[in-house]
């Protein structure tokens, strides 16, 4: 697939959240090559008048002055060093950062200036950025979260064609454990039918255990407006027999049935306690308290 890579400023580093545990959003890129078939950031494209179908990610913006731009924000005296999601509209460790290393810059600004972070990610090319990771973490409070919603080998090709193998990021997840990083294991999205039976469930939970996960967090697919039809039109071609189930279960919105949600959650839930899924690392970096002078800069 040939992908535009194209290189623009941007305006802003830091986006605000509302309604989410992270109160602001950082994306060095937009748009992702993963191109996942069940990407939420679809609906997004949709309502911005941008392609949300089979060309969301052969265009790929590059915001090549976020670091300098991320300094600025972070060294304003309104700056509260609220929480920062990394990741949230795209992956942060996609292809091209190979090549910018925008994310690393955008870990070692925030590192600098004592300002918490999580990054999602299903990029193995995270180990490469092990050393500003583990420098962060001595300064504020770092966690990485690995998105490993299957082991199903064909369900992974066929939802996720553009990404590592699932076996990768929890090689990667392991790497970033015996460094002292605070790194787990989102098991999302579940696809009723396709990845939610009990011994698929549990290959992951148990897989993200051995890896040395400290945290898991689940959710099922949703739906919304641009994410809806392409993955129903996916769903089709791959496993048109499951059609009429998915229109049944999302006939009333984006999300499923509460109950469809309870169960495959619990079940989720169950095998995390049985599995014991915890913070084993041996000495967690626990980031020293900010010097005074910081408290009163950032008040």
């Amino acid at each position: 697939m040939r992908v535009e890579y194209r290189e623009e400023p941007c305006k802003s580093a830091l986006s605000p959240v509302k309604g989410m545990h992270f109160q602001w959003s950082l994306n060095p890129y937009m748009g992702c090559v993963h191109r996942c078939t069940f990407c939420y950031v679809r609906a997004f494209e949709q309502r911005a008048d941008r392609p949300a179908d089979d060309r969301y990610g052969r265009s790929i913006r590059v915001k090549v002055n976020i670091i300098e731009q991320l300094r600025v924000e972070l060294s304003r005296r309104g700056w509260r060093r609220e929480q920062v999601a990394i990741g949230a509209a795209t992956d942060p460790y996609q292809p091209a950062e190979g090549r910018y290393r925008l994310t690393r810059g955008c870990i070692e600004a925030l590192g600098r200036a004592r300002s918490k972070f999580n990054i999602i990610t299903r990029g193995p090319l995270i180990v490469r950025d092990v050393d500003v990771l583990v420098a962060a973490a001595e300064r504020c409070d770092v966690s990485v979260s690995f998105s490993v919603p299957t082991l199903d080998e064909d369900v992974w090709r066929r939802t996720e064609p553009g990404t590592a193998p699932p076996a990768q990021r929890l090689r990667a997840l392991r790497v970033l454990i015996d460094a002292g990083i605070n790194a787990g294991v989102n098991v999302a999205p579940i696809l009723p039918g396709l990845s939610d039976a009990p011994g698929q469930l549990e290959a992951v939970v148990r897989a993200a255990r051995e890896a040395g996960a400290t945290h898991m967090w689940a959710g099922l697919l949703h739906l919304k407006p641009g994410t809806r039809e392409h993955f129903m039109e996916s769903l089709a071609r791959h496993w048109p027999e499951m059609v009429d189930r998915y229109e049944s279960l999302y006939a009333s919105g984006p999300y499923a049935s509460k109950a469809e949600q309870q169960r495959t959650l619990a079940l989720v839930d169950s095998l995390r306690l049985r599995f014991d899924v915890r913070d084993r690392r041996p000495r967690p970096l626990k980031p020293p308290s900010p010097p005074r002078q910081i408290e009163l800069f950032a008040s």
